[in-house]
């Protein structure tokens, strides 16, 4: 199912095999110098360390491409020890441990659907979806007087998650939030 391909054929998103490790490429860039071979810098991130390195590969490398497969699940509870999901289709659920979801653990809200990539049955991350709805489980007061340009207070929100909101949001109402970044994005 993997196949080798040339370093000059990646793409941005792409997972690779290099070095005998799992590498999901964020970027690259081809560099052709006036004198010697051509090489590429690739920034790409270890999909089981979560480490990212930034590599020049000679462009006459091959490297394997691996075969990434995704399936929608749908997060269901913290079970202490990890995470459960579970599959739409087969209803089969799975249990991701609480250090492979570092980052995207504190924006999980029940049924919830997530991409899951899987390489060879090892789960090696989650896709949570771009923005999300939550409500506003509680927030500080406006500051009187506060009133500069953008100013925003603290609102907790249904799932424990703390994020910074403009000062006319209250208590129960529904807000997106970037999953990319974890800031409000606007009102519901």
């Amino acid at each position: 199912m993997n196949g080798l391909i040339n370093i000059n054929d990646i793409k941005n998103g792409m997972t690779i095999i290099y070095d005998g490790k799992l590498y999901l490429i964020q970027s690259f860039l081809h560099v052709k110098p006036g004198k010697g071979a051509a090489f590429m810098k690739v920034k790409m991130r270890n999909l089981r360390t979560g480490a990212t390195i930034e590599e020049t590969i000679n462009s006459s490398v091959k490297v394997e491409k691996a075969h990434v497969e995704k399936k929608k699940m749908a997060y269901l509870y913290n079970s202490g020890t990890g995470y459960v999901f579970m599959d739409n289709e087969t209803y089969e659920q799975t249990e991701i441990s609480e250090d492979k979801l570092e980052n995207e653990k504190k924006f999980l809200l029940e049924n919830m659907e997530v991409q899951i990539a899987f390489y060879q049955g090892e789960i090696i991350g989650i896709t949570l979806p771009e923005k999300v709805e939550y409500v506003v489980a509680e927030t500080t007061e406006a500051v009187k007087g506060n009133t500069t340009n953008n100013a925003q207070k603290d609102a907790t929100l249904e799932n424990g998650l703390v994020v910074k909101v403009p000062l006319f949001i209250t208590e129960g109402e529904r807000i997106i939030v970037s999953t990319e970044d974890g800031k409000y994005s606007s009102r519901a």
